[in-house]
């Protein structure tokens, strides 16, 4: 405790409506409090940090102007809520962010009434804030009241699709809704696109600091600090906002850039708005991602997530891998095949560092695009590389690829375009939760006619993957894998291709047979050590293909075996459901064959450790043990011998 900062005024506020006691300056030093606490809990937990730095002031002003929950305050993505979450009654939670039974790293419905909607994934908040103002006036039920509905997006998260498509409707529909452009040229990556660009022009000379100044004033939809009359302060206000017309043609009213650091604007910007806006109005913030805090500021991702930290140093306290990590493994095996193949390219959505595509990005800049947060464009983009003869690799998270899933449909694989899809953080991921989990991958793609889905076991297997896919030119192909470190197996000096929907056994034994479909492998190796000390020897396979299933294999276990258990790190409808179909149309259930499943649990897992949540879903070494018994008929003999 004796190294946490000291917050007097901090500690005076139970709710946001504490705030309304303060006056501006104590605002301005309540904003350094909440900034220094924000950094302090992030230290000890981990978690998003720049993000929330970079809005403090915001927060803190939003709060002080408007009245949640009664007003709802829908933070785009999510991962800058803590500030928010420290001001609406959670600070005295905040050092279990992100762990189990904790407070969430998002905003999350159940959590907190001032959490009016959740999100983890981007530009959202838009559609839900207009939502929520439509159902206002028609009079809708909600156990907050209704109020105002403010979206506070972020650049990066303002270039996706969904927001243009929720900005075009609220224009169209003129409800009294307030859009917060959070504009600090970064999201987790540095932008790209030429919207980032038009914004960039926006706050990029003279008109900036006029209107910095007059922000001061009042500054806002009507005349007031404007002696000029009406007329002439909106004609004023839009020649200072230099390119607010692209808004302003979505049927936006444009307040701005102004600063979003500096609280003797944003008040007075904020409370003129609350108080005289009637229809949908866009304020334009600029902000440094990771502000107030020097090695979040100077880091290439402003901060965006860490793990412990040193808070004088800003060093990570990470734990040393005994392995490489399997997006390492991917990023290094796809670099030797682009060394080889100058037609092979790389496509991510606002993630490079995150799937490894920062290296790609360094060796062949031309050949890898990062398409910002975008993945239904990401998914289509790789689709016409490849119609257009070139080997694109679309390298996304699990969580993130659900977005493009129409994409994958209709432009990939009706198509039989042979794009490449690099799926990280399959299976359960741990702190982000059940909004990250890579769960329903292996069950929307193996239901795609044409497409190949692989799973590696080891990071051995992943290399081996990458050369697989590499090679395939005859329609779409998909590999997953998982967060963090490999088993730590021997590596290949070069990856093999693998034939196409083949797998392998690996362990021979009798009686039950275990078919594992990914990373599960290590888990069932366990497992399996563990029954030969009871005398059971099972079979164990590893399937590599979920689509195409290795029919010769899967039914050589069934005429070799009393039973057979599949196992995959994915929702139901993926990988066992295939095997079972396949089971159900030669018959084998006819004579009794005895086979089970093992899949994630048809509930959305919270946050804890990976190796907890794997308990929760019962998919570890134990629980592959206890399946066995039971599937065998002796789990009531514990200790003894089958």
């Amino acid at each position: 405790m004796s190294d946490r900062p000291k917050t007097p005024l901090l500690d005076q506020v139970a709710s946001p409506a504490d705030l309304k006691q303060f006056s501006d300056a104590h605002l301005k030093q309540l904003a350094d409090e909440v900034r220094a606490e924000t950094i302090s809990v992030v230290s000890e937990t981990g978690g998003h940090l720049g993000a929330g730095l970079g809005v403090v002031e915001l927060t803190v002003a939003l709060h002080a102007v408007f009245d949640a929950p009664k007003d709802k305050i829908i933070w785009d993505v999510s991962h800058q809520c803590y500030p928010h979450k420290i001001l609406t009654g959670r600070r005295d939670r905040m050092r279990t962010l992100r762990q189990k039974h904790g407070v969430s790293g998002f905003t999350k419905r159940s959590e907190s009434p001032y959490d009016p909607f959740g999100a983890a994934h981007s530009s959202t908040s838009i559609s839900a804030a207009l939502g929520f103002a439509v159902a206002r006036d028609l009079g809708g039920a909600c156990d907050t009241g209704h109020g105002d509905a403010i979206a506070v997006i972020g650049d990066g998260a303002m270039s996706a699709g969904m927001a243009f498509e929720a900005l075009n409707n609220a224009g169209h529909l003129k409800k009294r809704l307030i859009v917060i452009l959070n504009d600090n040229e970064m999201s987790i990556a540095p932008p790209v696109g030429a919207l980032s660009s038009y914004l960039s022009r926006l706050y990029a000379g003279e008109p900036f600091q006029e209107f910095k100044a007059a922000a001061k004033g009042a500054v806002s939809l009507l005349p007031g600090p404007f002696q000029e009359g009406a007329k002439r302060a909106k004609e004023m206000l839009k020649g200072m906002a230099v390119g607010g017309t692209l808004f302003e043609e979505l049927g936006f009213s444009y307040v701005g850039p102004i600063d979003g650091h500096d609280m003797e604007q944003l008040l007075p910007v904020l409370r003129t708005v609350q108080e005289r806006a009637t229809g949908p109005i866009l304020i334009h913030i600029t902000t440094k991602k990771g502000k107030g805090y020097a090695p979040a500021e100077n880091a290439r991702d402003g901060g965006h997530a860490t793990a412990k930290f040193d808070v004088l140093t800003g060093v990570q306290k990470k734990t040393p891998s005994n392995a490489p990590s399997y997006t390492k493994v991917f990023s290094e095996a796809l670099l030797d095949h682009a060394a080889k193949d100058d037609k092979i390219c790389a496509v991510t959505a606002a993630m490079p560092d995150g799937t490894g595509l920062d290296l790609f990005e360094k060796r062949y800049p031309s050949r890898c695009f990062d398409v910002g947060i975008a993945e239904q464009h990401a998914v289509t983009f790789a689709a016409g590389l490849a119609a257009g003869g070139l080997r694109p690799f679309c390298a996304l998270y699990s969580t993130f690829l659900q977005r493009g899933y129409d994409q994958v449909v209709h432009d990939v694989a009706i198509q039989r375009l042979p794009v490449r899809f690099a799926i990280d953080r399959a299976g359960l991921v741990g702190a982000d939760g059940a909004t990250h989990a890579g769960s329903f991958d292996t069950a929307f793609l193996t239901n795609l006619p044409g497409m190949v889905v692989m799973a590696a076991a080891d990071e051995a297997e992943l290399v081996h993957m990458v050369a697989t896919a590499a090679a395939h030119d005859s329609g779409p192909i998909a590999f997953r894998y998982p967060r963090g470190e490999g088993q730590g197996v021997d590596m290949p000096e070069t990856g093999a291709v693998l034939e196409i929907g083949k797998g392998r056994i690996v362990r021979d034994g009798a009686k039950v047979a275990i078919l594992s479909f990914g990373t599960r492998l290590g888990e069932v190796m366990k497992a399996a050590e563990a029954l030969s000390a009871r005398g059971i020897s099972p079979t164990v396979a590893d399937a590599r293909f979920a689509k195409p299933l290795d029919e010769k294999l899967i039914l050589d276990l069934v005429e070799n075996h009393e039973a057979l258990i599949t196992i995959e790190e994915g929702a139901i409808g993926g990988f066992g459901s295939h095997v079972s179909q396949l089971l159900a149309e030669n018959e084998v259930f006819d004579q009794g064959f005895k086979f089970r499943s093992m899949v994630l649990p048809d509930i959305f897992i919270d946050q804890s450790s990976p190796e907890d949540m794997y308990s929760v879903a019962a998919l570890n070494a134990s629980d592959i043990e206890a399946k066995v018994l039971d599937i065998l008929g002796v789990s009531q003999l514990s200790g003894k011998r089958a």
